[in-house]
């Protein structure tokens, strides 16, 4: 395995130019993001206008993660071994015509399909992002690239409820939801373009074999270990986990197979560079707690309080405002400071969702948004010193025509500690919900403490990072 040099050639362009090909990224990245969590505050409007059941409703929300986590792994070594620019326009295309095909759907079950096509594109088009920046960039603008792409994650994670509320507002209860596929379209549509024409062409003079028994392989994995937690509210009985068993199995088996494949659609030796090994464990470990705190608290406001869509997206927008601010810098000094950035960015989420707890213990009333405002734009600061810095870190040391598999099978990590994090915070919220009789603000508080349990388990890992650095260097 090739790791990077600071003397290696940079193929793409120069100037101004990167960085007009990366905010084309950044566009369609934020695309994808958004999707996830702006239907979150849109269900109410669909379930009146398609009159959905709540297990389509759970489907459109759990499908797109699903397919999405699918593909990451194997469209990120497709575009690393032909042409990432091709990659990510298909991926781009798709994604617009699976959006329109969304906001245009007469019933609920084309509307799951769309979501499921939806994902599908979103896994296609998100690894050609950190491949594209690995090849574009490096040393410290590589850094400040990242924290844009950690802004845009932030900020779409946290600003899509705003967003969704502010277009049902617009559009109405009943078809409002629609306007929050439509509003991808003509972006989808200027996007494309703008790839075509700025984009780097493909810079491999042999093309890479691929590894259609490990696609297989890792899929089903893949699927058998997201299924469970997507579908946890859904599915109950212990047989049903039986399924996180074979996954991680047929996980196995993609391992053994990979070490004597030919062309590996994932270059094991990865696993050897402890920045790689730890930084892709920190990344699930926070993404299962971060996500599932805007799971849990629009719950809460909306559900418990009575806020509405556009209220509920206003209160989380101080997260959203921290977490833009800090990445930017975050990207900047990282190269700086490196691991410890992540470690201080994990600890000051950690005290800002503590003060968002006593907010809620002090305050459990609607004034609740306006005292939980200033500890929840501290959590987005820190969070904005967490995803950028360790997405850099944990790629730092990986050769750019690995960058797309590498990045793929981190934001696989990513989507799997989503899906447990919003299942093992989902399942302690309801239980509390019905346990106390309807007590949102006691459930929200048990939510919370688990959100921090995972929070802490990626400060440990970034601890033991630092530690073995610092053994290292001894």
């Amino acid at each position: 395995m090739r790791t990077e040099s600071a003397e290696a050639p940079r193929p793409g362009g120069d100037g101004v130019r990167r960085w007009r090909a990366l905010s084309v990224c950044l566009v369609a990245a934020f695309m994808t993001l958004l999707d996830v969590s702006i239907v979150n505050v849109a269900l109410p409007s669909i379930r009146a206008g398609l009159d959905a059941s709540e297990a389509q409703l759970q489907w459109i929300l759990s499908g797109y993660a699903l397919t999405f986590g699918l593909v990451l792994v194997p469209a990120g070594r497709l575009g690393d071994a032909r042409s990432r620019r091709a990659v990510f326009m298909s991926g781009l295309a798709l994604f617009t015509v699976a959006s329109a095909g969304a906001g245009l759907a007469p019933t609920i079950l084309l509307l799951v399909l769309a979501r499921l096509v939806q994902g599908v594109a979103g896994g296609i088009l998100n690894p050609q992002v950190a491949g594209l920046i690995q090849q574009l960039f490096q040393g410290a603008e590589r850094g400040r690239a990242f924290g844009a792409l950690g802004a845009v994650i932030g900020i779409a994670t946290a600003v899509g409820p705003l967003l969704g509320g502010g277009l049902i507002a617009l559009g109405g209860h009943g078809d409002g939801w629609r306007w929050v596929f439509y509003v991808n379209v003509p972006v989808g549509i200027a996007a494309l373009f703008l790839a075509w024409w700025l984009l780097p062409a493909p810079i491999y003079g042999e093309r890479q074999g691929l590894d259609p028994l490990g696609v297989l392989l890792l899929g089903a994995g893949v699927v058998c270990v997201l299924l469970p937690f997507v579908q946890e509210r859904q599915w109950h009985g212990g047989p049903t986990w039986l399924l996180v068993l074979a996954g991680a199995a047929l996980i196995g088996v993609f391992v053994l197979w990979e070490r004597r494949a030919r062309s590996p659609m994932v270059d094991l030796r990865l696993f050897r560079l402890r920045s790689y090994t730890l930084g892709t464990a920190i990344a699930l470990l926070y993404f299962a707690g971060f996500t599932a705190i805007f799971f849990i608290y629009t719950l809460y406001l909306q559900n418990g309080l009575g806020y509405s869509a556009l209220g509920a997206g206003l209160a989380i927008t101080p997260f959203a405002v921290g977490s833009g601010l800090a990445s930017a810098v975050g990207g900047r000094i990282v190269s700086r400071y490196g691991r410890p950035l992540v470690a201080a960015g994990l600890v000051l989420v950690a005290a800002g969702l503590g003060a968002v707890w006593v907010a809620v213990e002090l305050v459990p009333g609607r004034g609740v948004g306006w005292a939980a405002a200033a500890p929840l734009l501290a959590a987005g600061l820190g969070s904005g010193l967490v995803i950028a810095p360790n997405q850099t870190l944990t790629l730092s040391e990986v050769h750019y025509t690995e960058g797309g598999s590498a990045a793929g099978v981190l934001q696989t990590g990513q989507r799997v500690g989503t899906a447990m994090g919003i299942a093992a915070v989902g399942a302690v919220f309801f239980a509390a919900v019905a346990g106390t009789r309807g007590d949102w603000a006691t459930a929200f508080r048990h939510g919370l403490i688990v959100i921090l349990g995972f929070v802490l388990a990626a400060l440990a890992a970034a601890v033991a990072d630092l530690a073995a650095g610092r053994r290292r260097r001894g």
